[in-house]
């Protein structure tokens, strides 16, 4: 026989006389009851029980148990041991319990654009935790439209059609577009109108190739505004900033609808007229092909869905304005 053999079965022999000493020990725990109820108690045959209280009194060298009629009864030396068995198993319980309270969380892995996260996505992510307590949400946010799902991305969220090679693609809401700035832009001007807006400062936002979002040269165009635009000095690169600067007062801003509506409600920015332009694009939830996660995807889903529905900003909802 090997050493390796040897050391294995040996290590095998200890981890046996472990569990032994253990069934032992519980049963020492449950004395005043029968072997039977004991051996009940444990999930285990009433020999077995018998068998190893003796092993732990050889084991010992004393003895631990005086058999009575219909219990069993502990010896002095058998309530010495108890009393340190006793505080080494609730040891072991809470050692027991503080792992299952520890249980890594699932990680769901979303992929999005700064402007989709901050100003839509963060503040409902609260809700998305009461629901689902055992999974915790990584955002992976860019400035850049996301193609392909990576690898390591569960779930993406990205505007555009809604086209894509592999997976699934789920609109969520379409681009519905006003201008938007701050209350004190306006304070001592006349109230603007559609007329009126090309002379105030504009809020550029600069796009890469392939983003469709409206601009104002495209916004002016739908709406009818034959007057060139005045543009402010400030250009950006992230929707984010440019709505700071917006709230800042510094200009006038093409809003999102389902982007700024809580800055609208909280009135720190204002609709300048009631125009609105609603696009073919819109933001769509990316499914990738491959099935792994599907359950914790699905739940995602399933309350995006939820939340688009209770705040009425479903794609037909959006249409029907």
């Amino acid at each position: 026989m090997s050493l390796v053999v040897e050391y294995r079965s040996a290590r095998h022999q200890e981890e046996v006389a472990k569990l032994r000493r253990a069934l032992a020990l519980r049963a020492l725990v449950a004395v005043g009851s029968s072997q039977r109820e004991i051996a009940a108690a444990l999930g285990v045959s009433q020999p077995a029980v018998s068998q190893q209280m003796k092993r732990l009194e050889m084991e010992l060298a004393t003895r631990l148990f005086d058999r009575v009629y219909r219990g069993i009864e502990l010896t002095a030396q058998g309530q010495l041991l108890l009393a340190h068995v006793q505080r080494g198993l609730e040891f072991l319980d809470t050692g027991v319990r503080l792992v299952r309270a520890q249980t890594p969380s699932d990680v769901l892995q979303v992929a999005t654009d700064f402007a989709f996260a901050a100003y839509w996505l963060m503040p409902r992510l609260a809700r998305f935790h009461q629901r689902h307590p055992q999974v915790d949400v990584s955002l992976i946010t860019s400035n850049r439209s996301i193609g392909e799902v990576p690898a390591d991305v569960d779930v993406a969220i990205t505007f555009g059609d809604g086209l894509v090679k592999h997976g699934e693609s789920h609109l969520l809401f379409y681009e519905e577009v006003f201008p938007v700035c701050s209350p004190e832009l306006l304070a001592g001007r006349p109230p603007p109108t559609r007329n009126t807006l090309a002379s105030l400062p504009l809020l550029q936002l600069r796009t890469g190739p392939g983003h469709h979002w409206f601009d104002w040269s495209g916004l002016f165009q739908s709406l009818g505004i034959s007057q060139p635009p005045t543009f402010a000095p400030l250009t950006f690169d992230n929707y984010t900033l440019l709505i700071q600067a917006a709230l800042a007062g510094q200009g006038v801003a093409i809003g999102w609808r389902h982007l700024v509506d809580d800055l609208l409600d909280q009135g720190v920015l204002c609709r300048l007229t009631d125009d609105r332009v609603v696009s073919r694009y819109g933001y769509h939830l990316i499914l990738p092909g491959r099935k792994r996660r599907a359950r914790l995807v699905q739940a995602f889903a399933s309350w995006l869905q939820a939340e688009l529905a209770e705040g009425n900003q479903s794609p037909a909802a959006a249409l029907r304005k």
